[in-house]
């Protein structure tokens, strides 16, 4: 049977009864590992004492190596309840994919692990089988913490946790069932404050700004917390909220009484990054880096295409892509307004967009949007209509670049070139989610001539070919 990776099972439904300084600072410039540097033979890099970690070769796994069949039930029987391995199974996750093999074994063990593998590859499954393993419905206490950087992320992961605790309507009744919290951005705060006071949540998956209010006010307390995950570990340090999670890994729990998990598919300066880890005690010295596939940060059903056009020629540019490419679903990425164009007084480009895509492309009666400045409600809304299946258009700035798991998409368009190698490999990843399928799906970059070299540096950091298409 073919499996799913942890957040492809989005569009369906809920089951019947559940409807030089003290701090590091990171520059990430780039994500082209060494290939001398890993090894196929072995699976994880396996931390050394702290000073000799920046002198010892990295250890990393391959994963197109032989191995054996195995199912995943096996790989968690030992530690994560039965009633989980039956609706994980029931959802369709039964072969393990390369992240699961590899990393499950040292997260049972209770190692803190630095999860780095490809989008799509299962890593959110991954650390929810670790949670449900560590924690224990009996006690009425948060036991278990997942940090996203969006609130799309986070109510994808809560979505997928509900799922899987989700006991049978007969047998287990005496246990307590194990209750998951969603404290997102833009939530009713409110009713968390209730239920918070009634009863706390097993799990909370939480932004790191409604959380910190919560913390503030000793809404919540993690004195009981056993696992620690941050998810898209690389963005959230980039992001203007870095204080605020480095004071949650280092003042309102300890290493010492938590397993920590930092998860994401790009992690550039991954050894420094362990590095800082242990020396700036976020995680225990003992912390282990699983990479999967170090050679292919990307998957390899991805085609790369680009298309060279001036500049007041892109819209009509990608209208003729779509017109010969006729996807079925499909994302188009825009740039974000810069200030000084709003101060100006312009439309946003992914309105302007919109708006001449309705009006020239027949292709699709409803083109969505999906944006940092839209209320909370409309991205909902936005996200809900795509994932109901069919075909879909979404014009979206970077906000879905993140986690945001589509899994039909097969055609990704970038209107506007990314800013980064790291922002073209999450683009990249809304496509080609499927571990276990061979579809070809298409990743198209509409450039002027003086972004060529731009592009080719991309190539060389992600370790991939684009072709030149003539429109």
């Amino acid at each position: 049977m073919a499996t799913l990776s942890a957040t492809q099972l989005l569009h369906l439904p809920l089951p019947l009864q559940t409807q030089k300084s003290r701090h590091a600072h990171f520059h990430f410039e780039s994500l082209n590992p060494n290939p001398r540097l890993f090894s196929s033979n072995d699976f994880v890099s396996n931390c050394r004492p702290l000073q000799a970690i920046i002198n010892t070769p990295l250890i990393a796994t391959d994963a197109d190596s032989e191995q054996e069949p195995l199912a995943l039930r096996r790989i968690c029987q030992p530690h994560v309840p039965d009633h989980v391995l039956k609706r994980m199974e029931d959802l369709g996750f039964v072969v393990p994919t390369p992240v699961q093999r590899q990393a499950l074994p040292t997260l049972f063990s209770g190692r803190d692990c630095i999860l780095h593998a490809q989008t799509g590859s299962g890593k959110t499954l991954t650390y929810l089988l670790l949670i449900f393993s560590a924690v224990n419905t009996r006690r009425s206490a948060v036991q278990a913490l997942v940090v996203v950087p969006t609130r799309e992320l986070g109510m994808q992961v809560t979505k997928v946790a509900r799922m899987l605790a989700t006991k049978p309507k007969e047998g287990e009744l005496e246990q307590k069932s194990c209750t998951v919290m969603a404290l997102l951005d833009g939530g009713m705060l409110t009713r968390h404050k209730s239920w918070l006071k009634a009863e706390p949540p097993t799990i909370v998956v939480a932004t790191i700004g409604s959380l910190c209010q919560m913390l503030e006010k000793q809404m919540i307390k993690l004195e009981s917390m056993r696992v620690l995950v941050i998810d898209e570990v690389d963005f959230m340090f980039s992001s203007k909220q870095v204080a605020s999670l480095r004071k949650l890994l280092t003042s309102y729990t300890s290493i010492n009484t938590r397993q920590t998990v930092f998860a994401s598919a790009s992690i550039p300066q991954h050894r420094r990054f362990l590095h800082d880890c242990i020396q700036q005690k976020w995680t225990k010295s003992d912390a282990i880096h699983v990479h999967v596939n170090p050679v292919q940060p990307m998957p390899s059903c991805l085609q790369h295409r680009f298309v060279i056009c001036c500049k007041n020629r892109r819209n009509e540019t990608l209208l003729s892509l779509l017109q010969s490419d006729v996807p079925r679903s499909a994302i188009i990425f825009v740039g974000e307004q810069s200030e000084k164009s709003k101060k100006a007084g312009n439309a946003p480009s992914t309105t302007v967009l919109i708006d001449f895509l309705k009006a020239s492309y027949e292709g699709y009666s409803d083109i969505l949007l999906l944006e940092e400045d839209m209320n909370f409600n409309s991205r909902a809304a936005s996200l809900s209509e795509v994932r109901q299946g069919g075909s879909y258009l979404l014009v979206s700035t970077d906000i879905a670049a993140r986690g945001v798991d589509l899994p039909d998409t097969t055609h990704i368009y970038n209107f506007d070139l990314p800013r980064t190698a790291v922002d073209y490999l999450h683009r990249a990843g809304r496509t080609g989610r499927k571990p276990f399928s061979d579809k070809k799906c298409s990743v198209t970059n509409i450039i002027m001539s003086e972004e060529r070299f731009v592009l080719q540096k991309y190539e060389n950091e992600l370790m991939f070919n684009c072709e030149e298409l003539i429109v």
